[in-house]
């Protein structure tokens, strides 16, 4: 399949298959400003899921929500109105992009909570080689502060243990092996991250390892993560509730990624 979208060149495709993550200036920026609308909105008004840590050293809280993107405009409008569903198709190579779901994080001054190496694909309760998600900042974020990830590590469908970001296990019993400790050996993997502004993002793969850093900088660090789908997407049947947990929703383990939840934003 050729590369029909001009918003996105040839290389930077090529990159994210190989790499598992690419960065793309400057794509979002028409929706920044409804985007932070949206996320002050959000918590005034949280769902269910929302996931606030606070810190036990008493520092500032790191505010998360989920499968919101429907409730609030400016989210919508990133999912709806932006050229992300076309290009998160074009990434994956896939006909289609279908929504997944939102993850909202907001890493308020001085946080301290460090954001610890995962893949989000085995908290997740579906499955495929096509996938992307987009991870937008909504403020400037420097190289020290950024999300990284290892180049590559998407590849040969690896998936480590997940666990909660405060270390517990997701899943009772779980026989994964845990992700290696990176932070020790840094210089031993292809760590990979980019200073961004509001508008960049970063797209990558749900197999791709990735972490971020504790904000203990005078600055808010609020964050929109938006999750796709492409053709060959299953549920699959993990060992326990995922993350986002969805208990109201049936479905037949390896059965086609479908639902009026999830619906199909971008379709060539």
């Amino acid at each position: 399949m050729g590369n029909q979208n001009t918003l996105i060149s040839n290389e930077q495709i090529a990159s994210f298959q190989e790499n598992g993550a690419v960065l793309i200036k400057g794509l979002f920026q028409p929706f920044v400003s409804a985007a932070r609308e949206a996320i002050e909105q959000n918590k005034a008004n949280p769902s269910w899921r929302e996931r606030t840590y606070r810190p036990d050293d008493g520092s500032a809280p790191f505010f998360q929500d989920y499968c919101v993107w429907s409730k609030f405009d400016g989210y919508r409008a990133l999912v709806e109105e932006s050229p992300m569903a076309e290009i998160a198709a074009t990434l994956m190579r896939s006909r289609t992009a279908r929504i997944f779901h939102d993850h909202i994080l907001v890493k308020e001054p001085g946080n301290s909570v460090v954001t610890p190496w995962h893949q989000d694909k085995p908290y997740y309760l579906v499955d495929g080689n096509q996938t992307v998600s987009f991870w937008i900042p909504l403020d400037p974020i420097p190289r020290e502060r950024t999300i990284e990830y290892i180049g590559g590590s998407h590849q040969g469908g690896k998936l480590y243990k997940p666990q909660r970001f405060d270390g517990t296990d997701l899943y009772e019993n779980d026989p994964s092996e845990p992700v290696p400790d990176i932070d020790a050996n840094r210089s031993d993997h292809n760590i990979i991250g980019w200073e961004m502004t509001p508008g960049d993002v970063v797209a990558f793969d749900f197999g791709t390892l990735h972490g971020a850093p504790a904000n203990s900088s005078p600055d808010r660090r609020r964050v929109i993560s938006l999750r796709w789908v492409g053709d060959d997407a299953k549920f699959i049947q993990r060992p326990g509730n995922t993350s986002p947990a969805f208990p109201d929703l049936t479905f037949t383990d390896g059965a086609k990624f479908e639902g009026d939840e999830f619906p199909v934003i971008y379709s060539t």
